[in-house]
C-alpha cells in the first residue's frame, strides 16, 4: 500500500491511500498518518472520499515526526569522497521537522549561501516504537519507506564540525511523494538510489551497498533514544555529491532535482531563490 499526506484546496490537512492518481481519504479515521501508524490501524481503515492527486497539495509523508535522524557517510563511495576515516558506528545527526518539505514543492536556496547540494536517500518510517530494539527484530518496527533529499547548505555545514546549521534550513528536506509499506516494497538490496539533476544522473547506487544496513541503524539509534511511531530515518547518500566534484556542482534557481528509488517512486523538486 502507498500512503500520502496532503493539504486540500481549503487548507485543511488530510491523509489517504494512494492508488494510481486517486487518493482515498482516510482522515475521518485518524488525526493524521502518524496517528494511524501509532494505532497500528492503517490496514484496517476504510476508504473514504476519493480525491484526484492533482486536486491536492502533497505534504511531507509524515508532516509532524517527533524525531528525524540522518545517517552520514553510509555508502563507501561517499565516505571515500569526503575523506572520512572508516568507523565501527554510524554517524548520526538530526533534522528539525520544520525543515521538511514535500514532493512538488520548491527547495529554497537561502539568501546567505549559494552552496546548495543534493543528497538522494532512502527514508525509513518507524511503525512500532521501542528502546533497545534488537537488530534481528528491527525491520518489524518499520511502517514503510519513502524517498528523501537531504539537501545541504555546505558552507553552513562546514562552519564547524557540527552539521546542524547546514542541514536545517527551511524546505531543504524534501520527503515523498508517498510512503510504501514493506510488503509492497519487497527486497530492497538491489533497488537503486538514483539522483538526477536536470535529467542528468549524479548519484546511483543500490541500497544493499550501505555500510550500516537499516536494521543496524534502527538498533543503534534506539539504544540512545526511544523510537516512536512516525519517526523518520534518512539512511545516507551515495557518492557523487556536488561538493566533492571538480568544480563543485551546486543546485541553483531554476534547476530540477529528482530522487528515484524503485517502488518508492520519484521525488521531484525545483530550486528557487529565497
Amino acid at each position: 500500500m502507498k500512503y500520502v499526506s496532503f493539504s486540500r484546496a481549503d487548507g485543511s490537512a488530510g491523509f489517504g491511500r494512494l492508488d494510481g492518481d486517486t487518493i482515498y481519504d482516510l482522515s475521518a479515521s485518524a488525526a493524521d498518518l502518524k496517528s494511524a501508524i501509532a494505532a497500528d490501524s492503517l490496514s484496517a481503515l476504510k476508504d473514504g472520499e476519493s480525491l484526484g492527486l492533482a486536486d491536492v497539495t502533497l505534504l511531507p509523508v509524515i508532516p509532524n515526526p517527533t524525531k528525524v535522524f540522518c545517517v552520514g557517510h553510509n555508502y563507501e563511495t561517499h565516505r571515500k569522497e569526503t575523506g572520512r576515516a572508516p568507523t565501527d558506528y554510524p554517524s548520526i545527526f538530526v533534522r528539525f521537522a520544520d525543515s521538511l518539505s514535500a514532493h512538488g514543492q520548491p527547495i529554497k536556496m537561502p539568501k546567505v549561501s549559494t552552496d546548495l547540494d543534493f543528497e538522494g536517500e532512502l527514508a525509513v518510517i518507524i511503525g512500532k516504537g521501542g528502546r533497545y530494539i534488537a537488530e534481528q527484530d528491527a525491520l518489524s518496527h518499520v511502517a514503510g519507506y519513502a524517498c528523501f533529499n537531504d539537501a545541504s547548505v555546505r558552507d553552513w555545514q562546514w562552519h564547524s564540525r557540527q552539521f546542524t546549521p547546514g542541514k536545517n534550513f527551511p524546505t531543504t528536506g524534501p520527503f515523498g511523494p508517498y510512503m510504501i509499506t514493506p510488503d509492497e516494497a519487497g527486497d530492497l538490496s538491489e533497488v537503486m538510489v538514483t539522483t538526477r539533476l536536470n535529467d542528468t544522473i549524479v548519484q546511483q547506487q543500490p541500497i544493499g551497498d550501505m555500510i550500516f544496513p537499516i536494521a543496524n541503524i534502527i538498533a543503534y539509534i534506539s539504544s540512545f533514544t526511544p523510537l516512536q511511531p512516525g519517526d523518520v530515518i534518512a539512511s545516507g547518500t551515495p557518492g557523487g555529491v556536488g561538493a566533492k566534484r571538480t568544480p563543485p556542482l551546486w543546485m541553483k534557481p531554476g534547476d530540477t532535482i529528482e530522487v528515484n528509488i524503485g517502488p518508492m517512486g520519484t521525488l521531484t523538486n525545483t530550486i528557487e531563490a529565497e
